[in-house]
C-alpha cells in the first residue's frame, strides 16, 4: 500500500510555528512527511530533523524530503533530547508533534490498528516490543479492565475485560475481528446500536502497546527545554487524555510560582517559562473535516518559550 497520510491542521501549524528560513526545526512525528515537507520547503539556511519510530514512515519520509534541508531519524519523539545531542544541536526554533495513528497505519490491515478489517492483533507503531495480542492474551482481568477504563474512558470496561478473559480461556485471541466480536458481545445492545463499541477499547489497547501517554509526558518536558527563546512547541492531539495532559503541562509552564495559594507572597521565586500562543485549542475548519473525517477530533495547542 502507498504511504498516504493527509496532514491535519497543516496551514495552521505552519503559520503558528512562525518558521524562520535560517531556523532549526523538529518534526517529532514525521509520518508521511506532510508537515515535514512544508517546513523544509521554507528553509534556506535552516535545518529540519524529522523523527519517527515507524520504520515504514522513516523510509517514505527520506524519499519525500530528499534534496531539502532535512534529515530523517528513526526514534521515538520522547527521545528528542538524545537525537539532537547526537547531532550537536543545543537548541531549536520550533517543534511539532502530531500525535495519534497515521492513516497509513490505520489503512494497512496487517498493522492491526483497525477493527474494520481482519488482521493479526499487533498495533505496534515501531513494529517492536509487546503487541496487542500479548496484552489481550496475557494480562490479568484487573489490569485489562484498568487499561480499557483509563485509556479508553470506557464505562463497560469491566464487562469487556471479563468477556476477553472468558473467551481466551477457550482459545487465544489473535485477530482484530475476533477481539471486535468479543467487545460487541460484552456491551448492551443499546450501546451497539448507538455507535461502534470497539473504538474505545481498541484505542486503549493501542495506547498501552505503545506507551503513548508516558512518551508524550516525557516529550513535552524535553521538547520545551530544547527550545531557543521565542521558539514554539506545537502539539496536535486526537483524544481527551492527550489534550488534557498537554493543556495541563502548558499551563504549568506558563504559571511560574508554585507556592501554596494561602502564602501571603511568593517565596519560590519561580517565574513563567512560556506563554500560550493559543489560548484555546485550534480545531479544523468545516472544510477540512469535510475532506478528512479523521481530523474531526484534532486539537492544536501552541506554547512559546520566554527569554
Amino acid at each position: 500500500m502507498e504511504f498516504s497520510h493527509t496532514p491535519v491542521l497543516l496551514h495552521e501549524c505552519i503559520e503558528l510555528l512562525a518558521i524562520q528560513p535560517e531556523g532549526i526545526y523538529v518534526d517529532g512525528t514525521a509520518g508521511g512527511a506532510g508537515h515535514s515537507l512544508e517546513i523544509a520547503k521554507r528553509l534556506t539556511a535552516g535545518r529540519l530533523i524529522a523523527i519517527d519510530r515507524d520504520p515504514d514512515a522513516v523510509e517514505i519520509a527520506k524519499q519525500r524530503l530528499q534534496g531539502l534541508r532535512a534529515e530523517v531519524v528513526r526514534a521515538n519523539y520522547s527521545e528528542i533530547d538524545t537525537v539532537l545531542k547526537d547531532k550537536n544541536i543545543a537548541g531549536v526554533d520550533g517543534i511539532l508533534l502530531d500525535l495519534g495513528v497515521s492513516s497509513y497505519q490505520l489503512d494497512t490491515a496487517e498493522r492491526g490498528f483497525s477493527y474494520h478489517t481482519d488482521a493479526p492483533l499487533d498495533m505496534r507503531m515501531s513494529k517492536e516490543g509487546i503487541s496487542a495480542a500479548d496484552i489481550i492474551n496475557g494480562y490479568p482481568f484487573g489490569q485489562l479492565a484498568e487499561i480499557i477504563r483509563v485509556y479508553g474512558e470506557e464505562k463497560y470496561a469491566g464487562r469487556i475485560a471479563a468477556q476477553i478473559v472468558k473467551m481466551r480461556e477457550q482459545k487465544n485471541i489473535y485477530t482484530t475481528l475476533e477481539l471486535a466480536e468479543i467487545i460487541k458481545s460484552a456491551v448492551p445492545a443499546k450501546a451497539r446500536r448507538e455507535k461502534n463499541p470497539c473504538k474505545k477499547t481498541f484505542q486503549a489497547i493501542r495506547i498501552a502497546v505503545n506507551n503513548e501517554l508516558e512518551h508524550l509526558e516525557n516529550a513535552v518536558n524535553r521538547a520545551f527545554d530544547l527550545l531557543n527563546p521565542q521558539g514554539r512547541l506545537c502539539i496536535i492531539t486526537f483524544h481527551s487524555l492527550e489534550d488534557r495532559l498537554v493543556k495541563q503541562r502548558f499551563a504549568a509552564l506558563c504559571r511560574g510560582c508554585t507556592c501554596p495559594p494561602d502564602f501571603p507572597q511568593c517565596v519560590c521565586g519561580k517565574t513563567p517559562r512560556g506563554k500560550l500562543v493559543t489560548r484555546k485549542p485550534v480545531i479544523p475548519t468545516e472544510e477540512e473535516t469535510g475532506q478528512n473525517k479523521r481530523s474531526r477530533s484534532a486539537k492544536l495547542r501552541v506554547i512559546e518559550k520566554l527569554a
